[in-house]
């Protein structure tokens, strides 16, 4: 029987290198970009890495409720050498092009606002250009915000500000540690929170989107998560005919906004 040895294979590290000016290297480093209160979409840490200094990033990462409120990524080393060639000391930091709102602050805002909400909640949507597509159809079609997790999404870096036209730049985008919680949150303040899924009943037409309402899309392989759905007040599915099992999720996602935008206008 023949043995195979675990050798390193480089292939499955290979990844597309940023531009310097959107990673900060060093723990230090990253540190005091912390400190001068800059937002980081995601932190890379070598996953051997543990020393005292370390545990302060860590800690600099974690919330006043003792929630990371940057995605941390535990790599191996050669991860990280993928996307540089200097001195990285096991740590990279992803800066953000954008600023992130709080789902606390921000729903209250648009209640306040006499508003009628209306959200765009990403579960699992990875893929950066899909990301970025919808994001730009949120702000052409109106919608106030779009929620997504501190881990699993995909990262807001420039290409996905490029693909949505800069749309990133005037959509409030919120990121949250738990994205149950976050849905239990929206329902309990008042929205109805719609997910769109190929194994619902009811078509997405026949659910009423004038009352404040979420959006809940999930990625194309997997879905949205059994623990998400469970919050979710409504279920609903695009039909498909032919022999394509599923939308591009972007496309899906346009869908149900717009479904959402020619209801309210019949009011």
């Amino acid at each position: 029987m023949l043995i195979q040895s675990k050798m390193f294979d480089k292939t499955k590290y290979e990844t597309r290198r940023p531009k310097e000016k959107e990673m900060i290297f060093g723990i230090r480093a990253v540190i005091e970009a912390i400190d001068a209160g800059k937002t980081l979409d995601k932190v890379l840490l070598r996953r051997d890495m543990s020393s005292t200094i370390a545990r302060e990033l860590l800690l600099r990462l974690t919330d006043a409720e003792g929630h990371l409120a940057t995605n941390v990524q535990r790599v191996p080393v050669e991860k990280l050498n993928q996307f540089t060639d200097k001195n990285h000391q096991g740590v990279i930091a992803f800066l953000s092009p954008i600023e992130f709102y709080r789902i606390e602050d921000l729903v209250p805002t648009i209640f306040e606002q006499g508003k009628t909400p209306l959200l765009m909640v990403l579960d699992n949507v990875t893929d950066v250009r899909n990301f970025g597509a919808i994001a730009r159809t949120c702000a052409c079609a109106g919608a106030d915000a779009l929620i997504i997790g501190t881990r699993g999404s995909a990262s807001i870096n420039g290409d996905a500000v490029k693909t949505s036209a800069g749309a990133l730049h005037t959509l409030p985008v919120c990121k949250v540690d738990n994205m149950s919680n976050a849905l239990q949150f929206l329902r309990e303040s008042g929205l109805r929170i719609v997910a769109a899924t190929e194994h619902a009943q009811q078509d997405y037409t026949e659910t009423d989107m004038t009352a404040p309402v979420a959006i809940v899309m999930g990625s194309e392989d997997k879905g949205i998560y059994e623990e998400n759905l469970k919050q979710c007040t409504d279920q609903v599915r695009i039909p498909l005919v032919g022999t394509i099992e599923s939308l591009n999720v972007s496309v899906a996602a346009g869908i149900m906004l717009y479904e959402a935008v020619r209801q309210r206008r019949l009011l």
